[in-house]
Parts: C-alpha cells; sequence; structure tokens
C-alpha cells in the first residue's frame, strides 16, 4: 500500500524436500499440494490413511503432512509396518481431536495445526519439522538438548533418568521449546502451538510455570523468561 513501510514478513520456504500428503477430500489435498508446491517443494499424494505406511515403505519422504479427520486414521496406529525411515509428520486437525491423536499415530516426530489454518503457519510449521530433521534429529522421534530428552515416540520426557510427568499441554509446550532452542517465543506464539489460538497471558504464564517446575527441579535452570518478549530454552550462560 503506497505510503506505508509495514512489509508482510516472507513466507517460508522449501528447498526441493518431498512431502508426502495424506488428504481424503480432493479440495483439501489440493490446496495443500499448490501451497506446498509454491512453497519450493516436491509433493506426492494418498488418498487414506493406510496408503501412507505402504509409500513410505517404498519411498523416501522429507515428511507428511496427514489430514488426521480420515475416518481410517486410527488404523494407521495399529497396523504401520516396521519402517527403517521415520519422516517427521505434520497433523491437521481439529481442536476436540488432539487428546487421541499422539498415541494413534506413532511414525516420528510430531506437531499439528488445527483447523482452519492460515498458509503462513502451515508453511512455517513444515519448516520447523524440516529444520530438525536437518539439524540432526533423531528419526525415532527423541528430541533433546544436553540432559533434557523428549521422545514422540513413548510421549515421554525425561531431565537425566527422571521421567517428567506432564500434561499434554505441557508436553507440547515443552517441545516447541525444544525444537527452537536458543530462540525467543513470544506469548502469541506458544498460545499458537499449544492450542491454536492464542491464550490470554496469565494462563500461558501459569503453564510455563508449571513446566519450569518440572524441569528445572535439577541444576542447571533450562527454561527462561525474556521479559517483555518472551520465553525461551537452553543454559543461561549461552545468550538467547
Amino acid at each position: 500500500m503506497h505510503g506505508s513501510s509495514a512489509e508482510k514478513p516472507a513466507l517460508a520456504r522449501g528447498a526441493g524436500q518431498r512431502l508426502l500428503i495424506v488428504a481424503g477430500d480432493s479440495d483439501v489435498a489440493e490446496l495443500l499440494s499448490t501451497t506446498l508446491e509454491l512453497a519450493g517443494y516436491r509433493i506426492a499424494v494418498a488418498d487414506t490413511a493406510r496408503d501412507a505406511p505402504v509409500r513410505l515403505a517404498r519411498e523416501r519422504f522429507d515428511l507428511v503432512v496427514l489430514d488426521a479427520t480420515l475416518p481410517d486414521v486410527a488404523e494407521l496406529g495399529r497396523s504401520r509396518p516396521a519402517l527403517a525411515d521415520r519422516p517427521p509428520v505434520l497433523l491437521l486437525t481439529d481442536y476436540e481431536s488432539l487428546d487421541r491423536l499422539v498415541p494413534e499415530l506413532g511414525l516420528g516426530e510430531r506437531d499439528y495445526l488445527t483447523k482452519p489454518f492460515r498458509v503462513a503457519d502451515l508453511l512455517a510449521r513444515v519448516k520447523i519439522l524440516l529444520r530438525g530433521t536437518a539439524a540432526g534429529t533423531a528419526r525415532s522421534g527423541a528430541l533433546s538438548y544436553r540432559d533434557l530428552v523428549l521422545d514422540d515416540g513413548l510421549c515421554e520426557a525425561r531431565r537425566g533418568p527422571r521421567l517428567l510427568d506432564l500434561t499434554p499441554a505441557e508436553y507440547r509446550l515443552l517441545r516447541h521449546l525444544l525444537v527452537n532452542a536458543h530462540r525467543v517465543l513470544s506469548k502469541e506464539q506458544i498460545g499458537r502451538y499449544v492450542w491454536g489460538d492464542h491464550r490470554g497471558d496469565n494462563a500461558i504464564e501459569q503453564l510455563v510455570s508449571r513446566l519450569r517446575r518440572k524441569v528445572d527441579q535439577d541444576a542447571p535452570a533450562l527454561v527462561h523468561t525474556r521479559r517483555g518478549f518472551g520465553y525461551w530454552l537452553g543454559r543461561s550462560d549461552v545468550d538467547a
């Protein structure tokens, strides 16, 4: 717009990585395919959840985008074949279905996006998952920072030998902080990741406080506040 100094931030883009889209609705599949192809990714499409492990067993993909509202998605968790390579998975789901996703899917590292979603959020989540893979994230689903380990396959978090008793919201928050270690995340970013929308500051402060009490029983402290900006995970002797 003429006379405005504000510019829209550039959308996240890919570099030719192969993505498998699993969506039964042709309109959803076309939207995802077009959006991600224009963003620089190479796309393949499967129509049903049961087709996904078959494609993964015979082809290599860097990431799977799965519509978790497919009627046969539960079969994926019960009958999936053994896979040598487990790409990360971005789940597209209704908010009401979040609680049942983690135990049923069990492919690899996971993230989710609630529907309806913005294109910018979709591209950002894809970029984050692929960045974790490129940085050496274990394809088994384990993320780690020093003695803090998050295992998506088991849905468990540990600090050294100690198992952390986390709620689903605390788990998602810890995962978001861990993937973005040494990067300050705003309350809005955290709210959208954990709940799919922006909650009040008090709700986020309470969630971070509960997580900090569980994670930082052991020294050194890993969950930190950058006043006026947000929260970050890492060693305090390393700049965020």
